[in-house]
This record gives structure tokens, sequence and C-alpha cells, in this order.
């Protein structure tokens, strides 16, 4: 467990998209090509089947595809979203539990390093939901075999905010590897989150695309994000210049970054995903006809354009 912490401490994750087509067919040529390139980038590992690549609205037999491709193209960490598919019947909080270990147990026997744990927002009305979360954990951990990254994810992406108290607890685990802030914009909540982790050795892991920069300074250590899906040296560049000390490029790469993170992450949020993907055609990375959000709102054209106005501003990835 040390081993990979300190491996990953200080690295980037893109959080990573899934090529599809209009109607969700996933296009693996298209994966193929892009798993190759983002893995040669300045990533030290890759997460698959969160949020940015609609991970619980894939079929089975999709998710287990998509992590094959992901681990044959590289050897770095994966971590691995597990969470209650959409396609799963889980009227009742225990099968929602039991689907979420399921999910953890396929992705081991897929080869994955660390499982990456969607939080249950009933958890968050319950008298006893700070035991539960903890128990959750603690099943995933034990019959996958995993390391683990917790979840403190915001309300609007269905999670529910993880109490100080509670990540320390978490944190206490033997398989947790550290816990991962995506608050949107609440940075009471971020710094809660991070400073409850000091002192644990684990991991600080930000996934922050709009206070990707303020969270390192408020403590985070390693990235896991979907701002870095295309453009993943946007993000290296903030992570590398923070960690070397070098405040001034910090402050001049934050900039970029926070001009990309504008045109991409703003009301919907759910958009994100689909405007990720076309800041990774204008890169190359993805074909037109494999970047497709089916999960998501239809945005208007205009945004589109924003997109790409801002990537022609900034150093050409191409």
């Amino acid at each position: 467990m040390h081993a990979l912490v300190e491996r990953l401490r200080g690295t980037l994750l893109p959080a990573v998209v899934t090529p599809m087509d209009a109607d969700g067919v996933v296009d693996y040529d298209a994966l193929a090509a892009y798993a190759e390139r983002v893995a040669a980038g300045p990533v030290g590992g890759v997460a698959v089947w969160a949020h940015t690549g609609r991970g619980l609205h894939l079929s089975d037999d999709d998710r287990s595809r998509v992590l094959e491709v992901w681990r044959q193209a590289t050897a770095a960490p994966i971590v691995a979203g597990v969470g209650v598919p959409r396609s799963a019947p889980a009227p009742r909080l225990r099968e929602a539990e039991d689907a979420t270990v399921a999910m953890a147990v396929r992705a081991a026997e897929l080869g994955a390093d660390a499982a990456m744990v969607y939080p249950l927002a009933a958890f968050g009305t319950l008298p006893d939901g700070h035991a539960r979360a903890v128990r959750l954990h603690e099943r995933v951990a034990a019959e996958s075999g995993l390391a683990l990254v917790g979840f403190y994810l915001h309300g609007e992406a269905g999670g529910h905010p993880y109490p100080p108290a509670l990540i320390r607890e978490l944190l206490e685990l033997p398989a947790m590897l550290g816990v991962k802030t995506a608050t949107l914009d609440r940075a009471i909540g971020c710094q809660d989150a991070i400073w409850a982790g000091r002192g644990t050795g684990r991991l600080a892991i930000t996934g922050e695309d709009r206070m990707f920069g303020p969270s390192l300074m408020w403590g985070s250590d390693t990235a896991l994000v979907g701002i870095a899906a295309a453009r993943a040296d946007l993000t290296a560049e903030v992570l590398r210049t923070w960690n070397e000390g070098d405040h001034t490029a910090f402050v001049a790469a934050s900039e970029r970054l926070d001009r990309f993170a504008a045109v991409t992450f703003f009301d919907p949020i759910e958009g994100y995903v689909q405007r990720m993907m076309w800041a990774a055609v204008w890169e190359g990375l993805l074909p037109e006809d494999a970047a497709h959000d089916p999960y998501g709102p239809a945005l208007p054209g205009a945004e589109r354009d924003a997109v790409i106005a801002c990537l022609e501003t900034l150093r050409p990835a191409r």
C-alpha cells in the first residue's frame, strides 16, 4: 500500500472519456488510439469508469472491454470508479452496496490497481450513514482485494459531502490510498476535506476542475480530474510547477488551466463530458464520429465554438 501511495503522490491521473457514437456505441478502435496517446503523456496513471467516462452508464460488457483496452495500453496504475450501474436494479440500499462491491470485484479481475468508491447519497440521510459508509469501503476492499480511493462528490453529480470525521475514519482503513475531493465550487468543504487528511500519510487527491490551483495550495498533492481527459499537459503543468515550488510559473499555468476550465465546466455541469470530447477532437485525440456523449444534455454550437476558441489561444498540443 505504501508503495502505491508513493508511486501516485504528485502525479496526474486523467479521468478519461469513453469514445462513442450518438447512440452510445463504444468505438474501440478510437478508444485504443486515445488510450495510447493519453498513456504516453504526462500522467502517473488513469481513472476509468469515472463520471467523465460514463462508467455507470456503460453495459457490463462495455465496461469490461474499456478497462481491458486501458490495461493493454499502460502498465501505470489504473483506478476504476465503482458504484451502482444504471442498469442494475437496486431499489434498496443493501442492493446498492452489493452492486458497488460487485463492480469492484470485476475491476480487480480485469487488472485494476484501485477502486474509487462512488458515495451512496442515501448514506447522508441515515442516522447510521457514517458507519455504513465505512463498512461499504471495508467490504469493497475485502472482497475485491483492491486499494481504495474515497470520493467526496458534490450533490449535483449524485454524491453527498463527507464530513471531516468520516474522511479521517476512512483514511484509517488499511486499504485506503487517499480521498478525492470533487466539490465543484464549495471552497470551505474542499478545504475541510483536505485538511481532515493531514498527518495520515495518505494521498490528498484533487478532483477540483474549477479550483485546481487553490486545492493544491490548500494541501492536495495528487490529481484525478476530468479536465485532464483532453489537454492533460495543461493540468500537469500546474501540478508540476507547484510541486517544484516555481510559484511564478505556477500562477501562469493556473491561469491557463482556469481559462480552459471556464469554457468546459459550467452550467449545465453535466455538459462537461461533451465539452471535453470536443476538446479531444480539436487535439486529434478522438475522431468526430466517436466524440458523442448521449448521456448528457444537448448543448448549443456556441459552446463548442468557445472551447475551440480557448484552445486556439493556448499552446497547441497537436
